[in-house]
């Protein structure tokens, strides 16, 4: 049983190491490289502004049809 656990904590300080070295690394590549072709905030911004917008229009559509439904089925 100890044998288990002595293997367990091995690989479990073999992983944190792993992911320690792996997160200095990528500190070290974005001090060296900051513009990394990240998404900017004006990019969300202007994608949420139009993803809304559409949501709206198609909203104020849909309202439209709904309440002149009667009167468009004879054209």
């Amino acid at each position: 049983m100890k044998h288990t656990a002595a293997r367990t904590w091995a690989h479990a300080n073999r992983a944190v190491l792993r992911l320690t070295t792996r997160v200095q690394e990528g500190l070290e590549e974005a001090a060296h490289r900051p513009d990394r072709g990240d998404i900017s905030t004006t990019t969300v911004i202007i994608w949420v502004a139009a993803v809304t917008g559409a949501v709206l229009i198609a909203g104020t559509i849909a309202v439209v049809i709904s309440k002149y439904n009667g009167m468009l089925n004879g054209l």
